[in-house]
């Protein structure tokens, strides 16, 4: 029995007839989500009314505010407490938190950038140990140390500077910078690491070239960390200093707070200033922040 194979057409010739249309796409009749949009106005609520609160009081008067509450419109606003603010030396305050910040920032990364890269390559008892005391240092809160921490600024004649609270801030925000770069670092792969080894570079060169680049959203993670530890810190510029030139912001707002009474709106305007310096930041460094968090790693 034959079988009659039909012929192919040569590659330089199109098959005869109509090729198939392909199917249009319909989009189907969704239903509003009632429930979502019902969540995230209640959300909204949640966020924006505090929001507004704060920007409103910023602009009223003390008399009306006690008088109108805090979520009338100001019917007489005025800019008079920013000047109060910037009078009362806002600013002053605001600068010093910056120096502190930034320098616990710069403290941390180096420190625990070097620390992370020592315990990711190294094998030995010793860099397990360090990494072991790192962790041990998550469960030591610094109102359990305060007293002889006091006692080692005040034996190294660092009382009533910046330094002081430079240093015990970097401190106590080691160990949770060091664990997450720990875990970015051990995403790079080894065959990275095997390649600069090929390329004769030794473990200066591998860490700046190397695993410095890659653990870049790790870097910003622990940078905005200790940024926030150091800008939003209490304890340490509490007990640590005394001079009305030393106070960062947080003991700066003390300024607003009298005897008998509080001035709310100027106390608030005051809040305001300093939370834009940290907005600024926020707007720069918002996409490395979020893949930091969303553990993109080194890869």
């Amino acid at each position: 029995m034959s079988v009659r194979l039909a012929e192919r057409p040569s590659s330089g010739q199109r098959p005869s007839g109509r090729s198939p249309a392909a199917p249009r796409w319909r989009p189907g009749r969704h239903r509003p989500n009632i429930l979502g949009w019902l969540g995230a106005l209640a959300w909204l609520a949640i966020v924006g009314v505090p929001l507004y609160a704060l920007l409103v009081a910023t602009v009223q008067r003390a008399e009306n505010y006690t008088a109108e509450g805090p979520l009338a419109p100001p019917s007489d606003p005025t800019l008079g407490n920013y000047v109060r603010a910037v009078e009362n030396g806002v600013l002053g305050f605001v600068l010093n938190t910056a120096v502190v910040t930034v320098a616990v920032v710069a403290i941390v990364l180096v420190l625990a950038a070097m620390t992370g890269f020592a315990v990711v390559r190294s094998r030995t008892r010793w860099t397990s140990g360090v990494f072991r005391m790192f962790l041990l240092g998550l469960a030591i809160p610094s109102q359990a140390v305060i007293i002889p921490v006091y006692l080692i600024i005040i034996e190294l004649g660092l009382y009533d500077t910046l330094t002081a609270i430079v240093l015990p801030t970097a401190a106590f925000a080691l160990p949770v910078c060091v664990l997450i770069l720990v875990g970015s670092m051990r995403d790079i792969s080894e065959e990275l690491y095997e390649a600069m080894a090929l390329d004769g570079a030794g473990s200066v060169r591998t860490f700046l070239q190397l695993v410095v680049p890659l653990s870049r959203s790790g870097l910003s993670t622990i940078g905005v960390y200790a940024a926030l530890q150091a800008w939003n810190g209490f304890l340490f510029p509490l007990i640590l200093t005394q001079s009305p030139e030393n106070r960062l912001i947080t003991m700066g707002l003390f300024e607003f707070q009298g005897e008998y009474r509080v001035d709310v709106p100027g106390l608030l305007a005051a809040v305001v200033l300093a939370t834009v310096p940290l907005f600024l930041v926020y707007l720069f460094a918002r996409r490395s922040l979020v893949q930091g968090m969303m553990g993109v790693g080194g890869k």
